[in-house]
Parts: structure tokens; C-alpha cells; sequence
């Protein structure tokens, strides 16, 4: 089976940082806005804490993961592993 790809954490870690040091600053203190990125910073902290348990489970079930850090993953061709892009060298 092939690894299950799911975010990686530093995803939300910088998500979390953004709303809570800028966005929250810029909405200002007790306006409506600010209601709502609060709301924003507990449901992101759930999202973390769901994945967590969703990979506590497929440990349990000996599934192994993949933390991606982009949508265009892209698998390793064994065949020309070794070879380097032009434009890299």
C-alpha cells in the first residue's frame, strides 16, 4: 500500500503563527473580526490534533505516512536517480 499523504505539521505551525502575530494584530481588540480569526485559531488546532490522531491510528495499523510539503509531490524515478537537471549544474 502506498504511503497516505497528509500535510506536514509546518503547515499549521506557520498558519497558526501568521493569525496569531499579524492578523489578529491587524483586526484590532474586540471588534467582530477578531471573534472570527480567534474561532479560525481553535479550528486549526483541532485540524492539528485530529491529524496527530489519525496518525497515532495508522501507526497502529502499520500505515506508513507521507508528510508533504506541496500539492506537486513528486515520486523518485530509480531509473535516473542519479542524474541531475542541467539547470542544477
Amino acid at each position: 500500500m502506498e504511503p497516505i499523504p497528509l500535510p506536514s505539521h509546518i503547515h499549521y505551525e506557520l498558519l497558526l503563527q501568521l493569525l496569531e502575530r499579524q492578523t489578529m494584530l491587524a483586526v484590532g481588540h474586540n471588534s467582530p473580526q477578531q471573534e472570527q480569526v480567534q474561532e479560525l485559531i481553535v479550528t486549526l488546532r483541532k485540524a492539528l490534533s485530529q491529524q496527530k490522531h489519525l496518525e497515532e491510528s495508522c501507526e497502529r495499523a502499520k500505515l506508513a505516512i507521507d508528510y508533504r510539503w506541496a500539492l506537486n509531490h513528486v515520486t523518485a524515478n530509480p531509473e535516473n536517480s542519479d542524474q541531475v537537471p542541467k539547470s542544477k549544474i
